[in-house]
């Protein structure tokens, strides 16, 4: 059984899958899907619970299937009896629960974020690196941060998660990435403001890091 964090609309979410519940409570996928489809519920809840997606089956087709959240998954799997199902069901909800406290956790360092990058930014701005730059000093040290900590830039991280160039790259990191970066960001605005330039920065930042972070 699977329950993970995952882009669910417009927003990260703790979803799980009907695939997961099929192998999990035992059932064929296509029983799962038909339950899905048979629930009745309103056409609010379904859109805010319920997620057509796709995926490649054993002989290279491409299936549906259906990604939900923990009230599209209570909902569900609220007709499946039986002691070992019930079992099912209690793992289910702590991963929920786990998965959902990550999620919290995500939440409150990307807004201790925001006042970082400011930082930054306002640091880059008030420098002549900026200027040197044309305008893309903090991509640059963005770049060169990610780089330090994940041995790779902005752009190779976003093909590893298969986003694209307006997806927030941030919402991919998890809790302790984030923490790493706003620390890395905290360091780099002060050595800015130090009069600190580019080569001296990168050269002092990669140096000094001890631990590179696996995105």
């Amino acid at each position: 059984m699977l329950v993970e964090i995952a882009r669910f609309g417009k927003e990260e979410r703790a979803v799980c899958t009907s695939l997961d519940i099929a192998e999990t409570f035992s059932k064929e996928h296509k029983n799962v899907l038909r339950d899905v489809e048979n629930l009745g519920c309103s056409e609010e809840f379904n859109r805010l619970n319920f997620e057509l997606i796709s995926y490649t089956d054993s002989m290279n087709r491409t299936q549906k299937a259906y990604a939900m959240t923990r009230d599209g998954f209570t909902l569900l799997v609220m007709g499946y009896t039986g002691g070992l199902a019930m079992k099912f069901k209690e793992a289910y909800i702590k991963q929920f629960n786990a998965m959902e406290a990550a999620l919290q956790g995500k939440r409150i360092e990307r807004e201790k974020g925001i006042a970082v990058r400011q930082a930054l930014t306002k640091a880059l701005q008030q420098s002549t690196e900026n200027e040197r730059m044309h305008g893309h000093a903090y991509s640059n040290y963005t770049n060169c941060i990610y780089k330090v900590l994940f041995g790779k830039n902005a752009s190779q991280l976003r093909s590893d998660f298969g986003i694209g160039k307006t997806d927030n790259l941030r919402d991919c990191f998890t809790s302790e990435e984030l923490r790493a970066v706003q620390s890395m960001e905290c360091l780099v605005s002060g050595l800015v403001d130090c009069g600190w330039d580019y080569d001296k920065v990168k050269s002092f930042i990669t140096q000094n890091n001890m631990k590179r972070l696996t995105a």
